[in-house]
């Protein structure tokens, strides 16, 4: 598991690292970017923030249900397809806001921020569960029953508001 976590932080690394070529190759003929680029609502960085949490919530939750159904199958591994399949949708769809977007720096980052704050939020619920962790039976070892899943919970939803942030957040040029 350990593995697996430091090899989707590597790879999340090299997307931010090489973000110019993975928005120069993801160009702006698509409907979407059309369609946001003259929706006047979504040049508002309030409204524009609002709409990326909606969207990161829906990619969550989404990604959420495909797993939990995922789990009535044992199918072994197709859980990491669904997850890394997640990602590139989600680096995708960021991308995609990032070329929509029309306005100043300052509000390029709020609307950024405010989007990416999703995760922000989900980083603060897991870190909140971690912290009032009991055991549900005396003798339980609670750090295999949920410490390790909330800890690498922490870990990859600050990834995922660090990646949003720096392909939202930050200007396309």
């Amino acid at each position: 598991m350990s593995l697996i976590l430091f090899l989707g932080i590597l790879g999340v690394l090299m997307v931010i690292i090489l973000k110019k070529p993975i928005t120069g190759m993801i160009g702006d003929d698509y409907k979407v970017v059309y369609k946001l680029k003259s929706a006047k609502w979504f040049q508002n960085h309030w409204l524009g923030g609002i709409f990326l949490f909606a969207i990161n919530a829906v990619l969550f939750f989404s990604t959420g249900l495909v797993l939990y159904l995922l789990l009535y199958f044992s199918i072994p591994f197709v859980h990491l397809i669904v997850m890394i399949l997640a990602v590139i949708v989600s680096i995708f769809i960021w991308v995609l806001i990032n070329h929509a977007w029309q306005g100043t720096k300052s509000n390029r980052l709020k609307m950024g921020f405010l989007g990416s704050s999703f995760y922000v939020f989900l980083t603060l619920v897991l870190a909140y569960q971690l912290v009032t962790l009991k055991s549900s039976y005396p003798n339980e070892d609670a750090c295999m029953g949920g410490m390790i899943g909330l800890v690498f919970g922490i870990i990859v939803t600050t990834v995922a508001f660090i990646t949003c942030f720096t392909i939202t957040g930050f200007s396309k040029k």
